[in-house]
């Protein structure tokens, strides 16, 4: 019997397609209400960018992001390595790396003119314990990356701010 440990976390944003993709892709919009550390590069096919978060003083060394497929305005594919274990905040302790990869899908789909659903479906993590615990923090952790996306579009605040 295995688990299929994976996962898919959607939010409708009120905004065209090509504006919400754009917040994604480009690293510019993208460090204003997600990666707070920085990245260094748009979400192209066939690139590796690195992706940095820096949240209350928790520095998070910079990691690679490796982009498996993107078609503009429908679909962003990357793979990184797969944490499992939680994050601490109060530590600033980090689920360890634990040596494969998963892969995210961050699709969007315009549902009119002004308004885009946008899916992200993350998996698989090995079915342990501490997979499941890493499949759940980033479960969390897209969560709140699709509010912020949206609070971001929809309001233009960073809701990271000091959340995290």
């Amino acid at each position: 019997m295995g688990m299929d440990l994976r996962f898919t976390v959607q939010t409708k944003i009120h905004k065209p397609v090509s504006e919400v993709f754009d917040a994604v892709y480009n690293p510019k919009k993208l460090s204003k209400y997600f990666t707070t550390g920085g990245a260094d590069g748009p979400l192209d096919e066939g690139k590796t960018v690195m992706w940095s978060f820096d949240d209350n003083g928790n520095k998070i060394p910079p990691f690679p992001v490796k982009v498996k497929k993107m078609v503009r305005n429908k679909l962003i594919q990357f793979s990184w390595e797969a944490g499992e274990g939680v994050y601490e905040p109060k530590t600033g302790s980090m689920p360890t790396g634990a040596g494969y990869d998963t892969l995210v899908e961050v699709s969007f789909e315009p549902l009119n003119a002004n308004e885009t659903l946008v899916k992200i479906v993350e998996g698989k993590w090995r079915p342990t314990k501490g997979g499941l615990q890493g499949s759940y923090q980033n479960c969390q952790g897209w969560t709140h990356m699709s509010m912020c996306l949206k609070a971001y579009l929809e309001y233009g605040i960073n809701l990271r701010k000091g959340s995290v």
